[in-house]
């Protein structure tokens, strides 16, 4: 022990003193640590659960974000299906239209084909016995002229009969 009185009255340090203060400085600490350091430690350790309940909400966020980017990719996906399945129905139900109305365009055609033949194969019957008749008084008016006399009604009707046969033939 002598050498730490000796260290002590070297460096001016008397013992009632350095008790004292040893004494003050276990005061000051105690009421430091319960008034100062508690409530600035209990800060620290509200800050560290915060940042740590950050960082867990920031990885939540990051696995929902990235399960939401997967669900909208395939949403896309799927729409992209959809959309082309509805546009290969289009398509589909276009082309059978097409057709629908082209066989229908086609028998309307037809309809109007025969239809225009009829016309023309009555027209032309029609026609054909016109000329018969006209024919007919032709020869009839011509033979008149030819032979100079009237002709009687059964000679008009004999020539009529003989012409009608020389034109179907």
């Amino acid at each position: 022990m002598d050498t730490v009185t000796q260290l002590f009255t070297t460096f001016g340090v008397t013992w009632p003193k350095f008790i004292a203060q040893v004494i003050l400085f276990l005061l000051v600490y105690t009421v430091l640590k319960k008034f100062a350091f508690a409530p600035i430690i209990e800060v620290f350790e509200r800050r560290r659960k915060v940042i740590e309940e950050s960082e867990q909400n920031a990885e939540k966020i990051k696995k929902q974000l990235k399960d939401s980017e997967i669900h909208c990719q395939e949403i896309l996906r799927k729409a992209n299906e959809d959309a082309q399945r509805i546009i290969e129905e289009g398509r589909a139900s276009s082309e059978a239209q097409n057709q629908k109305h082209l066989q229908q365009s086609i028998k309307d055609a037809e309809a109007i084909i025969i239809k225009a033949n009829e016309n023309v194969a009555l027209e032309r019957a029609r026609m054909v016995a016109e000329v018969k008749k006209e024919m007919v008084h032709l020869v009839v008016d011509t033979t008149a002229k030819v032979a100079g006399k009237v002709l009687t009604e059964s000679d008009q009707e004999r020539l009529a009969n003989e012409t009608a046969k020389e034109l179907a033939a």
